[in-house]
């Protein structure tokens, strides 16, 4: 056992916030004064930024001790005060962007030499959900089977509110299974190919994934073990005092995207839950934040009060931005 470790760490449920993204999609919205601000750090309408809120998400299923996230060196000046209430050794800092693939195996293998009995939930950081109550309940369902299936991987999918060429579908290999087995994935269909994937009871794919950090490492055995090696052998080198090991090892590392290059080659082996209809939607592109933004404000009415949490505010940029320009040219 490492001296800093705890037993109270031993066995239980790990939160993992992915938050090392670019958001490079949204740069016609995150950018002021030729600054860009990765969305993660903004907020949507003042208040807490996408990754607070994504942090008070994962605390429905972990404690702080065992929450953690992935992020960006080159961000330092986003994440810094934002996870200055976390304990450091629970930040993951990637020297360099290599995919989400390498982020999550440099978390996946530090949280295994801690615990190597943890469950591992799996939250991107970039997400909003209307009903978070109702959201909760099925992040604890997942965990909870996770946590009773050894080699079990579960991802979360989304009952879709109607064909979206936008988003990602998993396919379930019966569709009133409860967890059902993955038959694939589909990326971004055209909208024929949507409604059919609708009429087959697909689901829009969340990618948030729960399994034990054992299971989740497997997935790597098949076409990316030099990369495990690699990482392992740098964090030996950093503990008999290398402290540039990592970030030399990542300069010999090629972007390996999580989703694309390890689920969707190993659809069989994953398993799928449904959750309620939540209102959710991943903000991947300027459209779906102006369409969320749009709807806050029919909801809420009058902006909050600004908090220092988030490093912009996606209602200002966007306000800001459409005065001078059709909303069009943002999307």
């Amino acid at each position: 056992m490492r001296p800093h470790q705890q037993h109270s760490e031993i066995g239980g449920t790990w939160a993992l916030v992915l938050a090392g993204g670019s958001g490079t999609r949204l740069r016609s919205l995150t950018t002021r004064d030729d600054v860009f601000v990765p969305k993660q750090y903004c907020s949507l309408r003042r208040g807490p930024s996408l990754l607070t809120q994504t942090l008070i998400r994962a605390a429905s299923v972990a404690p702080t001790v065992r929450t953690c996230a992935v992020v960006a060196a080159q961000h330092r000046w986003c994440w810094e005060s934002q996870l200055a209430y976390m304990p450091r050794a629970n930040v993951f800092v990637q020297p360099q962007d290599r995919g989400t693939a390498h982020g999550v195996l440099l978390a996946l293998l530090q949280l295994q030499a801690r615990d190597p009995h943890a469950t591992v939930l799996m939250l991107p950081a970039d997400h909003y959900v209307r009903n978070e109550a109702l959201f909760a309940r099925s992040l604890r369902n997942m965990t909870e089977f996770a946590s009773h299936t050894e080699d079990a991987i579960y991802l979360l999918g989304a009952e879709p509110g109607g064909p979206d060429a936008e988003l990602g579908y998993i396919v379930p290999a019966h569709r009133h299974d409860e967890p059902a087995r993955v038959l694939s994935f589909v990326e971004k269909p055209d909208a024929v190919q949507a409604r059919h994937l609708l009429a087959a009871g697909a689901l829009w794919n969340m990618f948030i994934i729960a399994g034990s950090a054992d299971a989740l490492l497997q997935l790597y055995a098949v076409s990316h073990a030099s990369s495990v090696a690699l990482m392992r052998a740098a964090f030996r080198e950093m503990e008999m005092g290398d402290a540039a090991a990592l970030a030399s090892t990542y300069r010999e590392l090629r972007a390996v995207d999580f989703s694309r290059d390890l689920l969707e080659p190993q659809a069989s082996r994953l398993l799928v839950l449904r959750a309620p209809p939540c209102g959710w939607s991943d903000l991947g592109t300027p459209k779906r934040v102006i369409e969320t933004l749009t709807q806050l404000q029919a909801e809420l009415g009058r902006v909050p009060v600004p908090s220092p949490s988030a490093a912009l505010s996606l209602a200002d940029q966007y306000g800001r931005l459409s005065r001078g320009n059709s909303s069009s040219t943002l999307i």
